[in-house]
């Protein structure tokens, strides 16, 4: 019998795989058998053995073996570059392999031993291409011939880069060698290499990058391969420390007395990108391959077909290089790092641009006076004509730039004969029209139009900078504080120096940021007129724009004017900033009439037709909440709110609607920000709830708009609390974990000092991510909560029941399920998690919902959820209830639904089984479920039940089989599988019935043999 193959002890299998990923070994047996290119470190291994520890390679020993490695001088390896690359990739392909060990503890460690391999790759490449001599051997240059870059190159890098944009890209244009031919980057390599690294680490590296970069583009044509470099200089820019190290290169702008636009051209980093083209060029710039002689020699005999080839390709391919230009530039303009801090000593300062502010709004005192007598002197058609300000290249708030020149084309100037006007608006356009000092000429203007646009523009590059300024300012200060805080924290749990030094080092930057927005406060904030002026001009900016839509009236005309819709953006956008700044500081809106602006936010906040922008939307509600009494601390705020028309009428109606609209943002970012947004509208709406008028409109809207906007709201509310509580849940498990692996003190100190700081940043970003989702959840239960008190129909509706019901269950499972115990918290309430509270909240939706369940359908609904209904969870919110507090009368309503849903349930079964196998055209084929009313859908022709396919289209408009755009107006009943479906259903049902009778005859035919029941 063979004997058994020893079992390899932890040590010596973390030895085996880190062997193979770092290619060294410190013994000299070991070496024959494996790899050739594992370098056996002769000296290192010795003077381990003489400080008394073991020849196998563990994590504690992976940074020094590293370093011998990269210093040694070992013939025929590679440059220490590639060689880091190859541990990275080897490091990457060991996670695979470990990833199926059976041992759950072993697999952690190996893991965890394979990814600190990971990191101190990432990390010495960057020491190795910051400082190139340290690990070089005397042999700089060898490293990009070996690693496949076909062009000279001082930055290894480089290849990397063209090589992750390149995977699966297809080279456009005729020639153009591809730069990545050969070269794999590691997956997750670059995105490493530049995360979580500070701007004097990466400088030298990116310098040399970007030169390399710009001299892959240098004299390549249209038809060369440009788009290769172009794709690597847009992935760098999208990253925060590239993109800043690129606004401070030398070669941004290019500086010298013989500086003329064909050096910044030829030397600056972007300019060889402009370069780029078909046109033809002096000989000394020539850049090929030559387009004229490639494409359109001896054209005379060439075939019409083949030069239009040539225009199209060329076309495209110039094309392909203007978008990716514009992104590039995109990029460096929305970064605000960047746009702020590109060049401050040739940009003017923002203290020049206050002080201008305040000049100019001097200047507007004329006509600021209290009724706006003079706003009909302001002149639109400067914003299209006035040569002094570009105003017409900035966002409008509902044209594109297309659009506004179309229109200009069309119509010209507002004429004094009214021709341009829409309703009340014409008198006052014909108003601004004669203002016009020119009589109607363009270019010349009144001194009134002329000073507020210029105003208006110098307030958004001054004024409100400076807001947005000393808001980034706090949120670094609270940045600063929370990192100051954990470093703290971790220097008491594990101290270093290191540790030390950064709390220093925060300490003094607070202070920094300290002494800054002291500076802000005393010549802004403080300056209580200079912010009343502002928001005198804003109240004639409002008014002036609610002028150019027609008045002040509701509702607005159905379509919008276009002297409104061209109105740049940050003309609404300033307004809203100012107020929300302006409302956080104590008596800064004492005197001031909101009216006007409570006015203009309830017009616009829910009309998308006239302003586009969902987000500036979103920002009116920010304004409001400032507003909202217990936050203002003012009275004077609770009459905008019920005490105004417009507010009592539209202001709930709008904010319904605008909770909808912001589900889709057309953002990369909106899934994220719509939870934000909706924070704000459901603070609002609580409070509006509590307004008696305000909450008969909500109801009378509820009702009128069952199957409309109410039926949406409702839905996203379901959808968010859904998200919100089950990501809190699952994010408070992952919590424990950590917990737990931090308790345990001793295996937690043998851990090496990086993970476990790692760990406990990790810990403390995860408290944050529940305390804000778990916020939020709170919030939508509790709205839930409150308004089916009242409201209960839409909840009821065929196509929301059982979405409810379902909610509803998988909520009472977590709460009072077999797994609730694993979310008990040391102090749930720091994490905002009350689950006594949400327990109550979710039975009383139950019950109001119950209470309001004319016809019964609510119990069906209840027991028909396959996932988490359970009758026992009924029984044990019982048991609950009465411990918590909670009424009498509401757990007997409660325990009444749990029967009449247990009675549903089992009725549910008799039926199905009276059905028997039910034909599959009769079932729905999203739910597979019998379709009670079939309808078929337009497009795809597919046959679906109604409720399951409403349900659909409440969250997307469209075919779900095909994806062509769905109403549920559009749905066409099947009204012959209707009736074939009601046929089947009565005719099983009569065969139960009849089988039924015939087990009744039986049974009184049929005698036992004995004494005793056949069936106990």
């Amino acid at each position: 019998m063979a004997s058994q193959k020893p079992q390899r002890s932890p040590e010596e299998i973390e030895d085996i795989i880190l062997r193979k990923i770092l290619l060294v070994t410190l013994n000299d047996e070991t070496t024959a058998s494996s790899d050739p290119r594992v370098v056996y470190l002769e000296m290192t291994a010795a003077e381990i053995l003489s400080e008394g520890k073991s020849l196998l390679l563990s994590r504690d020993l992976m940074e020094r073996v590293l370093i011998d490695r990269l210093s040694g001088d070992f013939p025929n390896s590679e440059s220490p570059f590639n060689y880091l690359i190859g541990c990275y990739k080897r490091a990457h392909e060991e996670i695979k392999k470990i990833a199926n060990m059976k041992d759950k503890t072993l697999r952690s460690e190996m893991e965890s031993a394979a990814k600190q391999a990971k990191k101190l790759a990432v990390s010495y490449a960057r020491i190795h291409l910051g400082n190139p001599e340290l690990f070089s051997n005397g042999n700089v240059s060898e490293t990009n011939s070996k690693i496949g870059f076909s062009l000279p190159s001082k930055s290894p890098l480089l290849p990397l880069v063209i090589a992750e944009v390149s995977s699966g890209v297809m080279l456009d244009g005729f020639g153009g060698n591809n730069l990545a031919s050969g070269v794999d980057c590691p997956p997750g390599f670059l995105e490493e290499f530049f995360k979580d690294t500070d701007f004097e680490t990466l400088e030298p590296i990116l310098k040399a990058l970007y030169e390399d970069l710009r001299g892959t583009v240098l004299k390549v044509s249209a038809l060369g391969n440009f788009q290769q470099p172009l794709r690597a200089l847009l992935y760098l820019v999208k990253l925060p420390v590239a993109a800043k190290c690129l606004v401070n290169h030398p070669w941004w702008i290019p500086k010298g007395v013989y500086l003329n636009g064909r050096v910044i051209e030829m030397t600056s980093i972007l300019g060889p990108f402009f370069h780029v083209s078909a046109l033809p060029d002096h000989s000394l710039f020539r850049s090929h391959p030559d387009v004229g002689q490639q494409c359109f020699s001896e054209s005379s005999t060439r075939r019409p077909a083949d030069l239009l080839s040539s225009f199209t390709t060329i076309k495209t391919v110039m094309n392909n290089l203007y978008d990716g230009l514009a992104e590039v530039l995109l990029c460096l303009l929305k970064n605000t790092e960047i746009r702020e801090s590109v060049d401050p000593i040739s940009s003017a300062s923002s203290g020049m641009f206050v002080n201008l502010s305040a000049v100019m709004l001097r200047l507007c005192e004329p006509f600021l006076d209290a009724n706006l007598t003079k706003r009909d002197k302001i002149d639109p058609n400067y914003v299209f004509y006035s040569n002094r300000l570009e105003l017409r290249g900035l966002t409008a708030l509902n044209a594109t730039s297309e659009e506004v020149t179309e229109w200009i084309n069309k119509h010209g100037p507002i004429a004094t004969d009214g021709t341009i006007g829409h309703g009340d608006s014409q008198n006052r356009l014909l108003k601004s029209q004669e203002a016009s000092s020119s009589s109607g000429e363009k270019g010349k203007y009144s001194f009134i139009s002329e000073c507020f646009f210029m105003t208006a523009r110098v307030l958004n590059l001054g004024l409100l900078k400076a807001f947005s300024d000393f808001k980034h300012l706090v949120q670094d200060i609270s940045r600063c504080e929370d990192t100051l805080a954990t470093l703290k924290a971790m220097q008491e749990q594990t101290p270093t120096p290191q540790l030390q030094l950064d709390i220093s080092r925060l300490e003094k930057e607070m202070e920094l940021y300290s002494q800054e927005k002291f500076c802000y406060e005393a010549q802004i904030l403080r300056d209580g007129a200079f912010i009343q002026h502002a928001l005198s001009f804003y109240r004639l900016m409002v008014v002036w724009l609610v002028g150019l839509a027609g008045g002040f009236k509701m509702p607005l005309p159905s379509t919008c004017p276009m002297e409104f819709a061209s109105m740049p953006e940050h003309f609404v956008e300033d307004a809203m900033e100012l107020l929300i700044f302006a409302s956080r500081i104590p008596r800064a809106l004492d005197g001031v009439v909101l009216d006007d602006f409570m006015n203009f936010i309830i017009m616009f906040m829910g009309s998308p037709q006239f302003i586009k922008n969902p987000y500036l939307r979103a920002k009116m509600v920010e304004v409001l909440n400032c507003w909202m009494p217990r936050r203002s601390g003012s009275s004077a705020t609770s009459t905008l709110f019920e005490g105004h028309q417009l507010s009592l009428e539209y202001l709930v109606r709008n904010l319904l609607k605008l909770y909808v609209d912001i589900e889709f943002t057309g953002s990369h970012t909106q899934f994220y920000d719509k939870f934000n947004i909706r924070h704000n509208i459901a603070e609002l709406l609580e409070y509006l709830w509590q307004v008696p008028s305000h909450r008969n409109t909500w109801k009378q809207i509820a009702k009128e708009e069952e199957k409309g906007v109410y039926l949406n709201f409702l839905n996203f509310l379901i959808n968010d609390s859904i998200y919100l509580l089950d990501e809190s849940l699952n994010k408070i498990l992952e919590l424990k974990e950590l917990e737990a692996e931090m308790s345990n003190t001793s295996e937690w100190e043998r851990r090496p000092a990086q993970e476990r700081q790692e760990r406990t940043r990790q810990f403390h970003s995860q408290e944050n991510i529940i305390r804000i989702d778990m916020k939020l959840a709170n919030e939508d239960v509790s709205m839930l909560a409150f308004t089916s008190e009242q409201i209960t129909a839409p909840f009821l509706l065929p196509e929301m029941v059982e979405r409810v019901a379902s909610m509803l269950n998988y909520f009472l499972l977590q709460l009072v399920g077999p797994q609730r115990k694993s979310l008990t918290l040391k102090d749930p309430e720091k994490y905002e998690f009350r689950p006594k509270e949400l327990l109550k909240q979710i039975v009383r939706i139950y019950v109001h919902l119950g209470r309001g369940d004319a016809k019964n359908i609510f119990p069906a609904a209840i027991s028909s959820d396959g996932r988490s209904y359970n009758e026992q969870l009924f029984s044990a919110a019982a048991e609950v209830l009465p411990r918590i507090g909670e009424d009498v009368r509401i757990i007997q309503d409660f325990i009444e639904l749990g029967a009449k849903a247990k009675a549903a349930a089992s009725e549910a079964m008799d039926t199905e089984a009276a059905l028997g196998d039910i034909p599959d055209e009769y079932l729905d084929p999203i739910q597979y479920t019998l379709m009670k009313d079939p309808v078929i859908l337009p497009s795809s022709r597919i046959t679906v039940d109604r409720p399951v396919i409403q349900r659909h289209l409440l969250s997307d408009s469209t075919d779900p089989f095909n994806r062509s755009h769905l109403t549920a107006d559009m749905l066409i009943p099947n009204t012959e599988l209707k009736a074939k479906i009601e046929e089947f259903v009565r005719s099983q049902e009569l065969k139960r019935r009849g089988e039924g009778l015939n087990m009744q005859s039986s049974k009184g035919s049929i005698q036992p043999t004995s004494g005793e029941m056949l069936i106990d």
